[in-house]
């Protein structure tokens, strides 16, 4: 059991990765290390359906604050939200069966593609140029849908920038249309994993609850800050953020921390 200032900061963590993941995704990257840091005798399980549950909470107040002020197209939304369900919940029947260690350095090396690409690409996501049309587009939308769903249900850190990626650069997207359909998105992986963890009595519902209270907080707040400022915020934002992952996890990789 989480002692007060364990569940403070824990707390904290919980808000900036609400505000990180409304933006851009990626805010499992701040959460998850933040519940094994403060519950080291937390099982695996507990780890990541504590997360879910918390991260859920501010997915959906992020993603109904996209869909009122950004009104993504839902003849790309809902294709992807239903691939990204059924691959998270094939990803969470997997989860506790991989270990952590078996994803960092696959994810720091996708990370590193990630924000070269983008960096090096400043016109990427200024508008939506899309890339594919009628059934083409909506197999790419599926098709993302599936593999980062597979992955945001097996371990899940990183998901919301995978998805912001994807659909900018493979589907055409601007960043800010991108990230209204990535929390659509996300909220469907995270809804997914929960259905196989839930039954499992695998929640830490004291810590859940109080990390998904602050981070519905941040989630607003980020929402919000990314439609009012813009594409320009929301890419600068990705690249930032993709940075301090790669610095964290090629950490981890090395040993250095």
């Amino acid at each position: 059991m989480a002692d007060p200032t364990t569940l403070l900061l824990l707390g904290l963590a919980g808000l900036a990765a609400g505000f990180v993941d409304a933006v851009v995704g990626g805010g499992g990257l701040i959460q998850l290390p933040a519940i094994l840091i403060g519950l080291p005798n937390a099982s695996t399980i507990q780890v990541l359906a504590s997360n879910k549950v918390a991260s859920i909470s501010g997915t959906t107040v992020s993603a109904a604050t996209y869909y009122r002020r950004v009104r993504p197209d839902p003849r790309t939304f809902l294709p992807l939200m239903a691939l990204a369900f059924a691959g998270s919940m094939a990803g969470a029947l997997v989860a506790t069966q991989v270990p952590r260690e078996a994803f960092d350095p696959i994810v720091l090396v996708a990370l590193v593609l990630v924000g070269g690409y983008v960096l090096f690409k400043p016109a990427l996501g200024d508008a939506t140029a899309l890339r594919f049309a009628g059934h083409r587009h909506t197999a790419a939308a599926m098709g993302t849908g599936l593999l980062v769903g597979f992955y945001d249900g097996a371990l899940g850190p990183g998901t919301g920038s995978f998805f912001v990626f994807t659909l900018v650069g493979l589907l055409g997207y601007s960043f800010l249309e991108a990230s209204a359909k990535a929390r659509l998105a996300n909220w469907a992986t995270n809804l997914a994993a929960i259905v196989i963890f839930l039954p499992q009595g695998a929640v830490l519902w004291r810590v859940a609850v109080v990390m998904g209270l602050c981070n519905i907080v941040g989630g607003y707040v980020g929402a919000r800050t990314a439609v009012n400022r813009g594409t320009r915020f929301v890419r600068i934002f990705f690249i930032l953020v993709v940075s301090a992952f790669i610095v964290r996890l090629g950490g981890d990789v090395l040993g250095a921390w």
